[in-house]
């Protein structure tokens, strides 16, 4: 949630920053930048799907990612689908997991942070939800918009703004081992946007990475440091910056 923040106790407190969906002002920053720079734009955005003037003690809302096309257009509004502890307390779950075609991208698959982990920490590790998903829809490219933490202390892990969280990025990769152990020979491009800084008591992980995974091998085109608020621009038709070693067989 690009411009609302995440770290919300309640549906109260929220409240001033839900947005009607696809037409608040997430959505208008988007369309603009789609036109802009000629290109499609994903952001996440706290969604009140039912009517916004309604004064429900549960209304309709969701943890969202709006996407627009280089037109402008609305292509895509996926609601997160595993609900994290913060986002509970006012957001419903979406019904399951984002594919489809999107013009000079292929067939993509969404999910938002908490979605690459087990369905509310209970279904099996092993059960990899998302990344199966990622494998039965024969996405090529993944976009995970995050809010992911971190358990370290704010102070020591700001002094090294600069140093991706490889703990964080092992996680991750432990998350997607179904694709990497699939050994496809089509390389799928899998976008991990993380947010950096604090919020509260809430230390965000940062460590935006691009990653492609092609026949077992992890290519690296890109990351960045744990506190790093910047634009990670990429070709991933160079060749990559560094290799990961997963360790899965």
């Amino acid at each position: 949630m690009a411009f609302s923040g995440y770290n919300f106790s309640s549906l109260e407190q929220i409240t001033p920053y839900l947005e009607p969906t696809t037409s608040g002002v997430t959505s208008s920053w988007a369309r603009t930048t789609a036109l802009k720079y000629n290109c499609v734009v994903t952001v996440g955005y706290p969604e009140k799907a039912s009517d916004f003037s309604s004064r429900s003690a549960n209304p309709e809302c969701y943890n969202s990612t709006v996407a627009v096309d280089k037109g402008g257009k609305t292509i895509a509004n996926y609601r997160k689908s595993f609900l994290y502890y913060t986002d509970e307390t006012w957001a419903h779950e979406g019904s399951g997991f984002y594919d489809g075609n999107i013009m000079g991208l292929g067939t993509v698959a969404m999910g938002i942070c908490m979605d690459l982990n087990p369905y509310k920490f209970e279904t099996p590790w092993t059960t990899c939800e998302f990344a199966c998903h990622v494998l039965q829809k024969k996405a090529n490219l993944v976009i995970m918009s995050m809010a992911w933490l971190t358990r370290q202390d704010q102070l020591p892990y700001g002094l090294l703004a600069s140093e991706p969280d490889m703990d964080t990025i092992s996680y991750w990769i432990a998350r997607l081992k179904p694709i990497i152990g699939a050994r496809g020979n089509e390389e799928i491009i899998i976008i991990l946007a993380n947010r950096c800084g604090t919020e509260g008591e809430a230390t965000y992980a940062g460590t935006s990475t691009v990653l492609g995974v092609k026949g077992g091998e992890i290519n690296v085109y890109g990351i960045l440091g744990r506190g790093e608020e910047k634009l990670l621009t990429v070709d991933t038709d160079e060749h990559p910056m560094a290799k990961i070693m997963s360790g899965t067989k």
